[in-house]
């Protein structure tokens, strides 16, 4: 049994695999070993043929003698032996066709099995409130009730759901419909929606039948959405649990797709990024180039694209703004702090639109080239876009 100052190492005694000569060696666990050495010196005879194998052989020995005919069994190495190897997987050395999307995910074929795990076993947390998005069930509905109220002290609790009311109709038509249907008590309305009561109780004297028929139903005529408002003594509103039997929120009304892997795969139009389409970089402007002497000042022409007699007046402009900003004029790039350079590049938070904005707010060197991109059908503004133009990282 090894002992304890071995517990986070891996120890090889007697190694004679191939070319390697009674090696002893002991490799540190949960850290990145490199093996160096010119060809022949037994690398991949520790690595793969001793290390890989034993940890993929005492992996497979877990298995049902069943399951073990449809995995591959590795011999076993020579060597002595091997002290706290754990589960192994080994990437070959392949040459690959390389494309402008490959990653070492793609080139070491992991990236297949990342999909399927993310898509299998990932949980969806909703991009506006953070919270874990997950069908509910009338069962986990009903559960949840339950803890809820007995927490919150046994309130009176209203069961509603949603109704829209159709652009063609008109909320009292939908009010009679619905009255003719039997639900005569409205919680309330938000904008063009509804909300109809299903139930009213308290939870602790009601049936679990009860709760479970008007969840059930509540969800079957809300189109799978559903709410649940706590009522205080007074009749006035207090908390709403919101539930759905679809990937959406409730709380936020954002619905989100099924994961499936292709979400997770930049060569699928579903997973690509938006704006680069899964290549990993964009052509855009690069402030490099609009900057490229970081040792002169805003005065002495740091920005390059205006010190033509064609935009001159740029930088008229914002030498007139950058005094009212506060922003200096006689100090190197280089020694402007971040939010200065935010200033020159972007512009001033507060700007909307150049009919609404100029003059008097600070446009920004960025909006400067979106405005020559409106004039990118003339061949000099093209060649001049062409000059500060490279790819960069996607900003996404």
């Amino acid at each position: 049994m090894p002992d304890r100052h071995h517990a986070d190492v891996i120890r090889i005694t007697g190694a004679t695999q191939n070319n390697l000569k009674n090696l002893d060696l002991e490799i540190p666990l949960g850290a990145l070993v490199v093996f160096t050495g010119p060809s022949g010196s037994g690398k991949s005879s520790l690595v793969f043929d001793t290390l890989y194998a034993e940890g993929q052989r005492r992996y497979v020995e877990t298995f049902s003698p069943y399951a073990r005919q449809f995995l591959d069994r590795m011999d076993k190495p020579h060597v002595s032996r091997i002290e706290g190897v754990p589960p192994a997987i080994a990437i070959d050395q392949t040459n690959p066709v390389r494309t402008s999307r490959s990653t070492v995910g793609t080139m070491t074929e992991l990236t297949d099995h990342f999909k399927l795990l993310f898509a299998r076993t990932g949980h969806l947390h909703c991009k506006c409130c953070g919270q874990h998005v997950q069908r509910d069930t009338p069962d986990s509905i009903t559960a949840a009730v339950v803890a809820r109220a007995a927490d919150a002290g046994d309130p009176r609790l209203h069961v509603t759901f949603p109704i829209d009311v159709p652009a063609n109709f008109t909320e009292d038509e939908i009010r009679g419909y619905l009255e003719q249907q039997g639900y005569t008590r409205i919680h309330g309305s938000e904008g063009d929606r509804l909300w109809v009561i299903q139930d009213r109780f308290r939870a602790g004297s009601a049936e679990p039948a009860r709760i479970g028929e008007a969840v059930e139903a509540a969800l079957r005529t809300g189109q799978g959405r559903m709410a649940v408002r706590v009522m205080d003594g007074e009749g006035n509103e207090g908390a709403v649990w919101r539930f759905s039997q679809d990937f959406h929120c409730a709380d936020c009304d954002i619905a989100y797709g099924e994961p499936l892997p292709s979400l997770f795969s930049f060569n699928s139009p579903l997973g690509a990024c938006e704006t680069c389409r899964g290549f990993g970089r964009v052509i855009g402007i690069d402030f490099g180039l609009v900057v490229p002497d970081e040792s002169k000042t805003l005065k002495q022409g740091a920005v390059k694209p205006w010190q033509t007699a064609s935009y001159s007046e740029c930088q008229d402009d914002m030498e007139m703004l950058a005094k009212k900003a506060g922003i200096p004029l006689d100090v190197p790039w280089r020694d402007l702090t971040d939010a200065q350079k935010h200033w020159v590049l972007e512009g001033e938070d507060k700007w909307k639109n150049w009919s609404r904005s100029w003059p008097g707010v600070w446009y920004g060197v960025r909006r400067f080239f979106d405005w020559l991109e409106t004039k990118a059908y003339k061949m000099h503004v093209r060649v001049l876009l062409s000059k500060y133009r490279s790819y960069t990282e996607c900003p996404s």
